[in-house]
């Protein structure tokens, strides 16, 4: 059995993986959805295509059969990590604003829902959808049911009065 094969996808398996695919593109979605609805800049387009893109980078070593296969998907996903870590700090700035006096910083949870997704999406490439599934339903439940909990926890921010 070639590493290849231990994935359960070929360069011939055509079914396999545009499932992969579609599924990267499906859980993207779902997460973007979500922020879109919350009114964020990153919706349901840029989720899907981090998605969609993390699986296109993790599916390409998969299928061609690269002898070193391990190291090679390992560094591929350190590279989407790091990457993707880039789109997460321009939404940081992006939401960022230097108007007071002190600084505040935006957009933190979108920067993670991102990363997230890049995740998923490698999950799906990977061929492993019920952990795609199960991570999508956990990253929504974080997404919708936290911040809902968070209303009723105390804030004790000890900040410096300038």
């Amino acid at each position: 059995m070639t590493p290849v094969e231990s994935f359960g996808v070929g360069a011939s398996d055509w079914w396999g993986l545009t499932w992969r695919l579609v599924l990267a593109t499906v859980v993207g979605g779902a997460i973007g959805l979500e922020r879109q609805t919350a009114g964020k800049a990153a919706g349901l387009r840029t989720h899907m295509l981090v998605s969609l893109g993390s699986a296109f980078f993790i599916v390409i070593p998969l299928v061609t059969g690269i002898e070193s296969h391990s190291d090679v998907v390992s560094r591929v996903i350190q590279g989407i990590a790091t990457g993707v870590g880039f789109l997460g700090a321009g939404e940081i700035i992006h939401q960022s604003r230097a108007e007071s006096r002190r600084p505040q910083i935006k957009g933190l949870t979108s920067a993670a829902a991102i990363w997230t997704t890049a995740a998923l999406g490698i999950i799906a490439g990977c061929g492993l959808w019920q952990a795609s599934v199960i991570g999508t339903l956990l990253t929504l439940l974080i997404l919708r049911g936290a911040k809902r909990a968070e209303k009723y926890l105390p804030v004790n921010r000890d900040e410096e009065e300038e």
